[in-house]
This record gives C-alpha cells, sequence and structure tokens, in this order.
C-alpha cells in the first residue's frame, strides 16, 4: 500500500465520508493516529473448544457449519431476531442475534463460522447470544480466535471496523522510526518499536502481548523522565522571591477557621511554606484524595504569600465554574482578613469586596499590585494581563494545562530575573515510592486524611431489580431539596449490542421516570460554553437531576448534590468510579452511590463491591490493577498523565530502569543532539504538557 504515516485514515481501503467521521471523533486522523490507537483489553478466545464441552458463563471460541438460518419477527419485543444452528460434528449449538436481519444475507446452510461469545443456557438448550462471527475461508481469522483486541469506541463504529482499519494500518510498520537509542534497546532487551506496536494490537499469544507492553511502557516513562530531568536542570538555573513565614497572622487565621485542619493538611501547608523561603523557586505537587481539603492548603500558602507586602499569588482553574467557585470559597476563607482577592476569566470579573469592576480595571489593578491573589481561567495568561510580582502560582487539575501556559505565567510574573513558586494540585492518586522514581524534579506532599466531620458515602452495587427502589429514593432525596447526578458509559457499541447512551438515558428519565422534575443533559460533545452553562444552572438548583457521561468527573463542587447513580459501572475503572463518587458527599447531608450493572460475573461483582467496603482512591487503583491485571492494560489508566496511555503508575522496575537511563543519557547528551528523533519528541511534548 502506498503512502506514509501522515496518510489520511480517509485514503485507506473501504474508508467511506461517514466511517471517517466518526473515526475522527476518537481523535484519529492519520495512519500514525491508529498505530498508536492501543486496545483497551484482549479478549481471550486462544482456546478453541467443541460444543459439547461448553460451559454457561464461559467466554468461549467454537468453529462449526451452519445447519439452518432464519429470521422472525418478535412482535412482543418489537424486533428481528436471526436465529441459527451450528454444529462442529460433537454436539449443535443454537445461535441468537437481535435486529440484524441482514445477517441471512451474509450467512447460509453450509458456511463454516467461527464464533465467539459468552455461553448462556436457554431453557437447558446451550446457547450463544449475539455473539461475534467470521466466516471460515480464506480471509485471516481475527474478531474471533486468539488474543482479540477491544478498543474504545464511539457511536456508530464497530469493533470490526476499528480493528480492519488497525491491520491496514500495520502495512505501515516500516516506516516507523525507532526512537531509542540502540545500546538502551540492547541493554535492556526491548523489543524494536515496529514490532511492539504490531503485538500490542494482534499479539499471538501473552508472551508476545507482555513484551509488546514492556517496550511502550518503557518508551512512555522514559520520554516521562527526560522531560522531568530537562525541567530540573533549568529550574536549579532559576531564582524565586523569598517568602517569609508570617507565623503569628497565619497561625491567627488557622484558629479562626470554623473547623479543624487535619494533620496531613498541617503537615502540606508546612512544607510549602518551608520551601517558599528559599530562593530557589519551588516545585511541589499536592496529593490528595478527592474532598480531602486541598483548597484550605492553596489558601493558606497563597495568604501567607500575600501577607509579605508587595507579592501576588494566582490561581488557576480548568474552567469558568470551577474558577467561580474556587473564587467563593477562598474569598469566604479569607473574609477575616485584609486580602484582596480578584477573579478573572473570559466572561466575568469580580472583587471579593463585591465592588463593581470592568476587565479592564481589574488589569490594571493587578498590574499595579492592588490585588494579592488573583483566581482565574486561561486569562491569567492572555497578553493583556500582567502581574506586579507574581511569587507564587498554583495550577488546580493541572493535568489541563500545557507548559506552554506554564511558562507564559512565570514570564509575565512582572519581577524580572525571578520566577514564581508552582504549587500543583491533583486527586490522582500517586504511590509514595514512585513519586520520585516518575517525578524526578517534584517533591510531593500527600493529603491522606479526610477532613474532620465528613460523612462517609454509603455505596451500593444494584442490578435491575432494583432499579425502581433507587430511582424512588432519588424522587425522596429530591422532594426534601436534594439534587442527583446520573452517569452513563461512553457509547461503546459492540458489534451487536449497545450500552446505555447518556440521549437515551436523558429521554427516558425525562419522559417516564422524572416526568415532573427538571433534569438536564451533559456530555463531551457539547460546546464548551454551553457546558458551562448547564454546570452552573445545576449548581443554582434551575435542575434536580443531571445526566452525563464522564465529563464531570473531576472538579466542580455541587455541596446540594447527594446522590450520584452510576449506570454500566463495569466499564468504568475502581479509580474512576471513586472520581465519580467524590461529586457528593461535599455537605452535611448524607450522600449515596449507587453502583448499577447488569453484569452476573462474580469477579465484576467483586470489584465492584470494593467501592462498598473502602474510600481510599489509591487503595482502590490497586485493587483494580490486581483484579483487571496490567495485561487488561490498562484498567488504571491515570486520569491527570494523558501520555501514559499503557504504562501505570504501579511499573515499578520499568520506572527504576528508565530513571537510570534517562540519566546517563543527559549526562552523555544534554541537549539529546546525538537523538534528534528523540529530541523532537521531548521538545513537542513539553510544549503540550508538564509533569506538575
Amino acid at each position: 500500500m502506498s503512502g506514509n504515516l501522515d496518510t489520511p485514515i480517509k485514503n485507506l481501503t473501504s474508508v467511506g465520508k461517514t466511517t471517517a467521521g466518526r473515526i475522527k471523533r476518537l481523535g484519529l486522523l492519520t495512519v500514525a493516529d491508529l498505530l498508536y490507537f492501543f486496545p483497551a483489553r484482549h479478549d481471550d478466545f486462544t482456546k478453541k473448544k467443541y460444543i459439547r464441552d461448553l460451559i454457561p458463563g464461559e467466554n468461549a471460541n467454537v468453529v462449526g457449519q451452519i445447519e439452518l438460518i432464519e429470521n422472525r419477527r418478535s412482535y412482543r419485543r418489537r424486533m428481528n431476531i436471526t436465529e441459527a444452528l451450528v454444529n462442529d460434528g460433537t454436539e449443535s449449538l443454537k445461535v441468537i442475534w437481535f435486529n440484524q436481519p441482514y445477517l441471512t444475507k451474509n450467512l447460509a446452510s453450509g458456511d463454516t463460522v467461527s464464533l465467539a461469545g459468552r455461553v448462556d443456557d436457554n431453557y437447558g438448550l446451550i446457547s450463544m447470544i449475539s455473539p461475534i462471527y467470521e466466516k471460515v475461508g480464506r480471509k485471516e481469522i481475527y474478531h474471533t480466535a486468539g488474543l482479540v483486541p477491544v478498543y474504545r469506541l464511539t457511536e456508530g463504529l464497530t469493533q470490526k471496523q476499528i480493528r480492519f482499519l488497525i491491520k491496514q494500518s500495520l502495512d505501515f510498520l516500516e516506516e516507523v522510526e525507532e526512537i531509542l537509542p540502540a545500546d538502551i534497546i540492547e541493554r535492556q532487551k526491548l523489543l524494536p518499536l515496529a514490532e511492539a506496536i504490531e503485538k500490542i494490537h494482534f499479539p499471538k499469544n501473552k508472551e508476545d502481548q507482555q513484551r509488546a507492553r514492556e517496550r511502550l511502557a518503557f518508551d512512555e516513562i522514559f520520554l516521562l523522565q527526560l522531560k522531568s530531568q530537562i525541567i530540573k536542570k533549568e529550574r536549579e538555573n532559576s531564582h524565586s522571591e523569598i517568602v517569609k513565614f508570617k507565623e503569628k497572622e497565619t497561625k491567627d487565621f488557622v484558629d479562626s477557621l470554623p473547623f479543624k485542619l487535619t494533620d496531613d493538611q498541617k503537615k502540606a501547608s508546612w512544607q510549602i511554606i518551608k520551601d517558599m523561603e528559599a530562593n530557589k523557586p519551588m516545585s511541589r505537587l499536592l496529593n490528595g484524595d478527592v474532598g480531602s481539603g486541598k483548597t484550605v492548603v492553596a489558601a493558606i500558602t497563597m495568604l501567607n504569600t500575600a501577607l509579605n507586602t508587595g507579592l501576588q499569588a494566582a490561581l488557576m482553574a480548568p474552567t469558568e465554574i470551577l474558577s467561580r467557585q474556587h473564587f467563593e470559597s477562598i474569598s469566604k476563607i479569607l473574609k477575616n482578613t485584609n486580602v484582596k482577592i480578584g477573579l478573572i476569566t473570559g466572561s466575568q470579573q469580580a472583587l471579593n469586596n463585591g465592588e463593581e469592576i470592568t476587565k479592564t480595571q481589574m488589569q490594571k489593578k493587578i498590574a499595579a499590585g492592588k490585588i494579592n491573589i488573583i483566581i482565574g481561567t486561561h486569562a491569567l495568561v492572555s497578553e493583556k494581563l500582567k502581574f506586579n510580582n507574581l511569587a507564587l502560582a498554583v495550577i488546580d487539575e493541572q493535568h489541563r494545562f500545557g507548559v506552554a501556559q506554564r511558562k507564559t505565567l512565570i514570564e509575565k510574573s512582572g519581577n524580572i530575573g525571578t520566577v514564581p513558586h508552582l504549587l500543583s494540585m491533583t486527586a490522582t492518586p500517586i504511590p509514595r515510592s514512585l513519586s520520585l522514581a516518575l517525578f524526578g524534579d517534584l517533591d510531593i506532599s500527600f493529603i491522606k486524611q479526610m477532613p474532620v466531620g465528613r460523612k462517609k458515602i454509603i455505596t451500593q452495587v444494584a442490578g435491575d431489580e432494583r432499579r425502581n427502589r433507587v430511582y424512588d429514593f432519588i424522587k425522596k432525596l429530591i422532594a426534601e431539596g436534594r439534587q442527583a447526578f446520573v452517569i452513563c458509559p461512553l457509547i461503546e457499541e459492540s458489534d451487536t449490542l449497545g450500552v446505555k447512551s447518556v440521549e437515551a438515558e436523558y429521554k427516558k428519565l425525562d419522559e417516564m421516570i422524572f416526568k415532573d422534575i427538571p433534569i438536564a443533559m451533559l456530555h463531551g460533545r457539547m460546546k464548551s460554553k454551553e457546558k458551562e452553562e448547564i454546570m452552573r444552572d445545576f449548581l443554582d438548583k434551575k435542575y434536580s437531576v443531571l445526566v452525563s457521561t464522564s465529563v464531570v468527573e473531576v472538579g466542580v463542587d455541587v455541596p446540594n448534590a447527594t446522590i450520584i447513580a452510576i449506570e454500566g459501572a463495569e466499564r468504568f475503572g475502581l479509580a474512576q468510579l471513586h472520581q465519580f463518587r467524590g461529586r457528593v458527599g461535599r455537605s452535611e447531608h448524607q450522600s449515596y452511590c449507587v453502583l448499577f450493572t447488569e453484569s452476573r460475573k462474580p469477579e465484576t461483582i467483586k470489584r465492584l463491591k470494593s467501592l462498598e467496603q473502602t474510600t481510599d482512591g489509591f487503595k482502590l487503583a490497586q485493587i483494580d490493577l490486581e483484579m483487571r491485571g496490567s495485561g487488561d492494560i490498562y484498567g488504571v489508566r491515570q486520569k491527570g498523565f494523558p501520555e501514559m496511555k499503557i504504562a501505570t503508575l504501579w511499573d515499578h522496575l520499568t520506572m527504576k530502569k528508565a530513571g537510570v537511563e534517562a540519566e546517563k543519557l543527559i549526562k552523555k547528551d544534554p541537549g539529546l543532539g546525538e537523538t534528534p528523533k528523540l529530541q523532537g519528541l521531548v521538545n513537542e511534548s513539553l510544549k503540550e504538557t508538564h509533569l506538575e
């Protein structure tokens, strides 16, 4: 096939305009994008079974001949049903597909088919409901046998289509350039890059899969380590303002708070304050679970900065609504101080004394040093905004901002020759033992304890049989003045069966379940302004129920929301479910989390039930990794670390090895001039993302 890695997907064989459009929704435009679009997991159909040996409840692959296939209409269920009888010489198997009448045109009596799917006991008769199928003939079998890749999808796209495109993209593997120096590949006994990419998609066995994963995980961690080393060297040559510890004022402020700080909050605040007493720029990551009280720690350190005459602090958040929430909560916490606080976003500005102000006036006051703490979105890095003397920059939800934005914030500090101290905040659970291995340029403060008096969220796993009881309970809470979230999986259609979409669930709840209750819908395809508006209205209690995809996973605080129901809970990782759960439990009211699942698999139920027993995000992420396995590449994707498609924070050994190799390379070739491909990747990555 002619072309290169930049060949548009639409130019590949059998890719129509519609399919190209759907693929684009996944962020895939070129052949290179397809090659690096790694599977979410592999279904194991390596053991072909005879029909006579099938066991209900297992996933299996069988090959047999179609004896009979026909369509019939089910008027009661209002759908087309295709039924077939398949025999492999040992016994017959009944196969049923729903709403796929075209199958009788593709398959006929006498055809040999390979089937893969779940085995059911249908009134004493062994059957398969909606299995994946392939005709056995001249074409290669790769949908129903072996280790079959399963990809993240979007509406209207099937696994078969994406596998077909990935297969085509493998024809371009010879164009893939090695990024690691040959001596590192040899020392670490790693697969060549092109071979690893091929085997991560279509491994012949578990060993292939594991070795491919090792190579690709090494690359990801090695790049992170290189960037970490480069950023560290830059900082060693920089200077910052010395921010003195205003002990009496800070102690008086902490004593005046209407709640008691946890020991972890005190320790983290002290670590940050001590760092800022040096003239070297602090670079610290504040790592605390959802609802652990990171904002209070940030407020204490920003207050201490503002108490140093002439120094300013800024807090940058990813959305307007989150910026507004930070402004309101920090203004409330600091209400008994003389600190002037300003909010500036793309569409609004405000002062904590309630004074009306225009954007131009706000910019002038900041430039003149008349505002001590500035809170905002990307507006903080706009060309027109200049600080007077920015000594501390706090970045919330750090993974949403790139290095370019951070550098702009630093360059705008207003004090030539110094850079601000940097405090980043994240709710991603990070193991202490790996913090130094992964973040060589960062110090990390951990908040493990939850605030005193915080009620534990009551969490329960529920099947369909309890659905109506849950809906009645939600209605009861709404009648008491509370609000509810309903979360749906992203639409990930299998070849035959879809999962609940936000649109369909919203329609059902709006028209049938919560008819007289104001309800709204939120998903990632909406424009930012529309999403902000819906969230603001929900916050202002204009809606009682919000049906959403995972876009609500991080950040926004809705104290009045006390229940979250999650559909298809088995489709999410435990760490992500824990993040969802953190959207409730933010007030004195008892809160609840319901995990709906249609799965009856004991291991799935056990995994979900771990959420009933623990509220420790780090522990849950570990359980997820143990139960889903690193070969399931995959279940513990770390929000906040977008480059890590395959590596996880539990790849201890790889981190150590990659760290040693990165240090060696930087010592030998500080500018990476001898490895231009690697140099280009690191520079590009530094522009797009940063480690704090």
